[in-house]
Order: structure tokens, then sequence, then C-alpha cells
């Protein structure tokens, strides 16, 4: 079977959904993954984030093979050891006093923390405010705070109860709060938007706010968690505790999994029977999630992360020195973008076929998402590429 054949099969079975590169990938090992007529690549945005420590992992490998030899899934009617594990590490690393529920994606995590922010304000406080350019997920709650039009054509009348602010504008987030806000919910760096950082002291003064008028402060950690900033979570970044944070693709290192974990103010109003989840932290995700933890915390990745980051974005700005068509580099830990004047379609596309994946968006930013362990000469190797499709545009 070939490339082709796969995009054939597609077209008459599979709901066009996905604006899909035309490869079939079929086999993956720390950053290269290879496609069904045997071609490798770099890749640099592996499975959109989500395997953190890059393809098949090798503990993360043998905790699968070992737990779906015992059992795969247990229903949440019944205690489940490894869950109660999971969550004792996610709260120890978060530095919070916090309990955490299990889902299995971003969408659904942020779902559910706009239920308990609405369970908190005792149906006299519904409102979220979220920021412009954001992006929260694909269900219709997730669509409705989403800060981003293009994705809400076709969908309308969403849901009501949020209000959209531009990013880095705390006085026009101000001005947003009435008597029925409940919540303020950001990423700390907004990864769809275009690799956009959070100001230091816009994050004090929004979570000054927050404590002040009794908001809860929701940080949305799908993408930055699990040490993608360098820090365990983002907001430790910034020197805060948020109220409820919001985590997936990372955290399962390449199965599907999402978590809320909420402070013990937000987490003491839940009661049995308000919210659940039937997959949510079955135990083989749980035994992948805790592999993805010890590896993290056992090959020092935080460190990898912040040492390699660093030298990749001093990288990309030699680039921006030499070629008129970079216009900014920007990004925390292993989030980086690569703004351009124009012409960021064939620069991706000048990539893909020197065999780089790496992804576009907002149409001129080239975004940067590797896998936490990326090797040095890696990078050097993406740079290579990078020079290169630069070039070809340039002359």
């Amino acid at each position: 079977m070939k490339n082709k054949d796969v995009e054939n099969m597609y077209a008459k079975y599979v709901m066009n959904t996905y604006a899909q590169l035309p490869i079939s990938l079929v086999k993956g090992k720390g950053s290269k993954v290879w496609d069904l007529e045997q071609n490798e690549y770099l890749d640099l945005f592996p499975g959109w984030g989500v395997s953190i420590l890059g393809h098949s992992p090798s503990k993360v490998v043998s905790h699968i093979r070992n737990q779906a030899g015992k059992i795969i899934h247990v229903s949440n009617n019944y205690y489940n050891h490894l869950q109660a594990k999971l969550a004792q590490k996610i709260v120890k690393i978060s530095q919070l006093d916090a309990k955490v529920f299990f889902c299995n994606s971003g969408a659904e995590a942020n779902e559910g923390a706009f239920k308990f922010a609405r369970l908190y304000g005792k149906g006299k406080r519904y409102k979220i405010i979220t920021m412009k350019d954001s992006f929260h997920g694909r269900t219709l709650a997730a669509l409705s705070a989403t800060g981003q039009e293009k994705y809400k054509k076709g969908f309308e009348p969403l849901l009501e109860g949020f209000a959209h602010v531009p990013f880095n504008d705390f006085q026009a987030l101000e001005n947003s709060v009435d008597d029925e806000t409940i919540a303020i919910m950001l990423e700390l760096v907004q990864g769809e938007g275009g690799v956009n950082v959070a100001d230091y002291d816009y994050i004090q003064k929004i979570k000054s706010l927050c404590d002040e008028r009794d908001m809860l402060f929701i940080a949305d950690e799908v993408q930055t968690g699990m040490g993608r900033t360098g820090k365990w979570f983002a907001y430790q970044n910034f020197d805060i505790k948020p109220d409820i944070v919001t985590l997936a693709k990372g955290i399962g290192g390449g199965v599907p999994m999402g978590a809320i974990f909420a402070r013990d103010k937000v987490a003491d109003y839940i009661k049995p029977g308000m919210h659940a989840s039937t997959f949510g932290g079955s135990p083989i995700v749980c035994k992948a999630a805790l592999a993805v933890i010890d590896t993290i915390m056992s090959k020092k990745i935080l460190y990898n992360v912040n040492n390699l980051s660093e030298y990749f974005k001093n990288r990309l700005l030699g680039l921006k020195e030499q070629y008129d068509l970079i216009d900014n580099i920007r990004g925390l830990g292993f989030m980086i973008g690569m703004e351009v004047k124009d012409k960021g379609r064939e620069i991706f596309e000048g990539c893909l076929s020197r065999r780089l994946l790496i992804n576009l968006t907002h149409g001129n930013v080239l975004r940067f998402l590797p896998a936490l362990n990326i090797s040095r000469k890696d990078i050097d190797k993406a740079i290579i590429i990078l020079v290169q499709a630069l070039k070809e545009v340039s002359e």
C-alpha cells in the first residue's frame, strides 16, 4: 500500500474534517517517523504536542504492554489504584492543594472546568472571560470560549456566557468584568493563536483581580502542561496558583488522556453524580501517564527543555539576522513560533518536501513543538532544512 492509496480510501470512507498532508505515518521512534513508503521524517511537531517524549518512548510502551495484560478498563464506580497514584503525583508537581478529575481530551477537560466554575458561582455568577486568539477546543462550550471566529462559522448560535478580550490587555479585561462574572480563563502561551506569551505583570494583575472579586483563575494547560515550557506547568513560570487547571495532550505520552485539577475551594463543591467520564482515568492510560511523569523526573527532561530551547531559539534568532523575511521569534520553553512577513505556506511546504514536519498557524507563524527530549543534533538538522527552505523562497 502507498500513501496515495490511503488518501483515496479517506476520500471514500472518512469524513473530510482535516486538512491532511499527503503522507501516512506508520512508525516512529523519538523525533523520527516513517511513512508507508519507508520515507524518514524529522518530526518537530509530534502528534500536535501529544508525543511529548517523542514517538513510542520505551517506558510508556512497556507500561502499556504490561497493563494491557492485566486489565484495560475499570469503570469509575470502583476504586482504581493507578488513578489514585497518578492523582497524587499530579497534585505534588502542581504545587497546589488540589484534587483531580480524569477525562479523555483537552476539550473535555475545558468543558468540565466550565461546569465547575458555574457550580462555584452558585447559580448567580456564570460568565467566563477568555482571550481573543485563544483556542479551547471543538465541543460546543469550548468553541464558545475560543476567541477565534473562524472556528465558529456554521455552528451558531453558540453557548452564551463567554466574553472575549484582547490578550495581554488588562484594562480591557477589567472593563469586561461584571457582577455575573465567575472566572477568567486563558492559555499562558497561546499555541493555536500564534505562540503568544502572556506578560508576567499582566498575569499578576489578573490573579489579584480574581482574588479581590472571588473569581476563579482557570489556566488552560492542555498544550503548555507537562514540562513544555520548562516547568511542569506554565503557570509556575508566573509565580501564581490558579484555581482550576486543565490538562491533556502530553500527559498520556501518546494515548488519549485529559485531566482537571482544582483547588480544594472549588473541588469541595463537587459531589457524586455531578460530573463523569466513562473512559476517564482507565488503568491503561493512568499507567502510561505515570511512565511519562517518571521519565520526565528521572531523565532530567526539564533541564533539557530549558537548555536546548534557548539553544534552538538562539539558532532561530541567528536566522532572523540573515533573512528579512523573518519578523519575530517568540515562545516559552519548547513552544516556539517564528513569525514571517509572508510566504509562510511556501516555507512550510519547503520543509515538508525535505522531510521536516512542523506546523503553520495563522498563515504566517511557523510553530515548533518538539519532543522535550529532542537532541541538539536533531535541532541542528532542522535548522539546516529550515535554511534551505528560506533560501528557496528568498531567491
